[in-house]
């Protein structure tokens, strides 16, 4: 994960895949940086945001409905790109449902 990391450059960030929608709980244990955190359901549609999260924090992150994936990007850049709850993530480990 970004555990232990000093930086994260802009254009990156990290994917966690869970599989499959279940509630998902994050933290910032260990995590150096602030963080905008994206709960993405299987679909792809983000389904929640949570910004600039606190480094180091043992404060559960919790996900206010099922999610199967959370996509960290560093803090303020939500914001920056204007990512709202509902947008659309594009990636293979989404499916589209008919």
């Amino acid at each position: 994960g970004l555990m232990f990391r000093r930086e994260l450059p802009r254009d990156t960030g990290m994917l966690f895949d869970f599989g499959d929608e279940i509630r998902l709980a994050m933290w910032m244990k260990n995590t150096l940086i602030p963080l905008d955190m994206l709960f993405v359901d299987k679909t792809g549609k983000i389904v929640q945001i949570e910004r600039a999260t606190t480094p180091l924090s043992l404060e559960t992150i919790a996900g206010r409905r099922p999610a199967m994936s959370v996509i960290e990007l560093n803090a303020g850049l939500t914001a920056e790109l204007e990512i709202s709850e509902g947008d659309q993530v594009m990636h293979n480990i989404f499916f589209r449902e008919e």
